[in-house]
């Protein structure tokens, strides 16, 4: 007997687009995760959203698995996004979209991050890190001095990361303050910010291209250094060389002071955290990875990626040419991957967080971060075991309109 066709399979179906939400991201109070993207992640983890600059709209990815696949798959290209008016947080870049690491692909991608990743070496922490240790003392030294009630953003996390990137770009001391100021123009996102970001990057572009240049005359082994060198071997462009030195500056700078600004203030708000570190001070490299899940280092989203041909997440079909986001502060308090997102626990045995993205784009500079905030925590508990807030909790003031979240100041006493 003739066998009976076998019937095609029914392709699945679809579902249609969910609707276009605006998302204004408001200033939240302190470490408060944002309930916006605590609704997607339960609801609607893959959605679109519509920023407050920018054209159109764009895909927001929520979820942990979700938001590893997009960072890591070639089908979600950054060099898509050059040119393109997309929704976004701010008015301008904060990096320049034709040079650099953050707006292009593999395997351009790879030339220009082997250049860096001679910087960005466990044995060059080894050499920076006393050098941070020192600077840490000498301002803690300063704020001992003055003596309580003091503001530990003034006296250790607002200067502490300016001094640390100066050192390993190579900065002369007297320029620093001027880097420090840049760097917070470059990150503003509030309606009035536009001409004073542009007037911000002109400034940087200007001081770094002058600081490679110094290094062709004066070699050294900073990060400037490596830098001209691989310019004057023709490795890398000038363009390129100053938009590497652009990024490393802001995360190294603006991203740590607020980044190890929310991590204290953390651990001001959990006593107990404090005195277990307090006891157990071989625990604070675990202690600081967890921090860096905890803490919200950033308000909305950053540097979205366009999807070059049709491709499935979550459920949802993002079509070639559709711009994506990535929310990795949702995706550290993803429930399905870590136990009690909410929670600070140091002994968590969770995946890895995503506080330095993941894939091809992941920071290059979380090496010296890691340090830095190491550094800052053990030279507090060390010089002020009793240190607590000066004020409650909710009267400490965080910053406002800005794309990296942290404390304006942090009264301390002791």
């Amino acid at each position: 007997m003739p066998l009976d066709p076998v019937p095609a399979a029914t392709p699945s179906p679809v579902p249609p687009a969910p609707p276009v939400r605006f998302w204004s991201v408001d200033d939240l109070p302190a470490l408060d995760p944002d309930p916006f993207l605590d609704e997607l992640l339960r609801d609607e983890p893959v959605t679109r959203i519509r920023l407050p600059h920018g054209a159109g709209h764009a895909w927001l990815v929520t979820r942990y698995e979700d938001v590893r696949f997009v960072t890591s798959d070639p089908r979600f290209s950054r060099e898509q996004v050059v040119g393109r008016d997309v929704t976004s947080m701010r008015p301008e870049p904060v990096a320049s979209q034709t040079a650099g690491l953050q707006y292009i692909d593999p395997p351009r991608h790879n030339r220009l991050r082997r250049v860096v990743a001679r910087a960005f070496t466990g044995h060059a922490m080894q050499r920076l890190r006393p050098t941070a240790e020192r600077r840490a003392g000498e301002l803690l030294d300063t704020m001992e001095a003055a003596g309580p009630p003091a503001d530990l953003m003034e006296h250790l996390h607002g200067p502490f990361p300016i001094a640390v990137v100066r050192d390993f770009l190579g900065v002369d001391e007297k320029d620093w303050h001027r880097w420090a100021a840049t760097g917070e123009a470059l990150l503003s996102a509030g309606a009035d910010s536009e001409q004073r970001a542009r007037e911000a990057a002109r400034a940087t572009r200007a001081r770094i291209a002058e600081l490679l240049r110094s290094r062709g005359d004066e070699p050294r082994e900073d990060l400037a250094g490596v830098l001209a060198q691989a310019t004057e071997a023709g490795e890398i462009t000038t363009d390129e060389a100053i938009s590497l030195a652009t990024a490393i500056q802001v995360s190294g700078g603006h991203a740590v002071r607020n980044n190890s600004g929310s991590m204290m203030y953390a651990l001001l708000t959990h006593p107990g955290h404090l005195d277990r570190l307090r006891r157990e001070p071989e625990l604070l490299p675990k202690a600081v990875d967890e921090l860096f899940r905890y803490v919200p280092h950033r308000n909305g989203v950053g540097i979205p990626r366009v999807a070059v041909e049709d491709v499935e997440v979550g459920g949802r079909l993002i079509r070639a040419g559709e711009a994506v986001y990535n929310a990795y502060v949702s995706a550290n308090r993803d429930p399905a991957v870590f136990t009690d997102p909410d929670r600070l626990d140091f002994d968590r045995a969770d995946g890895p967080h995503l506080a330095f993205g993941h894939g091809p784009h992941h920071c290059m500079a979380a090496i010296m971060a890691r340090m830095e905030a190491e550094v800052m925590i053990a030279s507090v508990l060390t010089r002020f075991p009793g240190i607590r807030l000066a004020v409650p909790p909710e009267q400490v003031e965080f910053q406002r309109q800005g794309l990296i979240r942290g404390p304006r100041t942090l009264p301390v006493t002791w």
